[in-house]
């Protein structure tokens, strides 16, 4: 299952806000064609760097883009759980490289984006770098993963975990010829 309508919740923000697709690429630094390509694709979602520099633009947390569920405290995800999969697609013409599924997805008043993630092979192939504002804390359960971190790169193995703070350029990526999953914690200032 796939999240639908992150164009159309970009969209509702934006006009919410009084923010034109032109403000919105000033504001972001990210190209006209790839916002609007975010609006008009159903399927495309993009990965978790341009969605915050969209979601600061619009002066919202990551997580109101995320979703728009609203549960009571504490929240609990059950393992076997139907999980919503959220593909990051690097662009729209490649493969999905990694399948996030959030686990805080409908706690409106969280401060941290907890995730599962699967991280295919096809991760390994265009290693870009991103950072952003905050911290990241991430365990390997399944396979190798690689972590480039500024200029080291680390290679984790299952029971291995890393933290570190984002605003340092990272990649991390299947480090095998198998999918390697995480549970990965982002904190990101308001």
């Amino acid at each position: 299952m796939k999240i639908e309508k992150i164009g159309s919740r970009i969209a509702g923000l934006m006009e919410q806000r009084g923010v034109s697709l032109d403000e919105l690429v000033e504001r972001t630094g990210l190209q006209r064609d790839f916002l609007k390509n975010i609006g008009d694709e159903k399927e495309y979602f993009p990965s978790l760097g341009p969605l915050l520099k969209i979601s600061r633009a619009l002066g919202v947390r990551l997580g109101t883009l995320l979703d728009d569920q609203v549960s009571e405290d504490p929240l609990i995800v059950r393992k076997d759980d139907d999980k919503k999969e959220i593909d990051m697609l690097p662009d729209k013409d490649k493969p999905v490289a990694l399948k996030f599924y959030s686990l805080g997805r409908g706690k409106t008043d969280r401060h941290m984006e907890p995730f599962f993630i699967e991280i295919l092979p096809e991760s390994a192939q265009e290693k870009k770098l991103s950072s952003h504002e905050g911290e990241e804390f991430i365990v390997v359960t399944e396979g190798e993963v690689e972590v480039i971190y500024g200029a080291e790169t680390h290679l984790l193995k299952t029971g291995d975990s890393i933290y570190y703070n984002s605003v340092v350029p990272h990649y991390v990526s299947c480090a095998s010829e198998t999918k390697a999953c995480i549970y990965a914690v982002l904190y990101i200032p308001e």
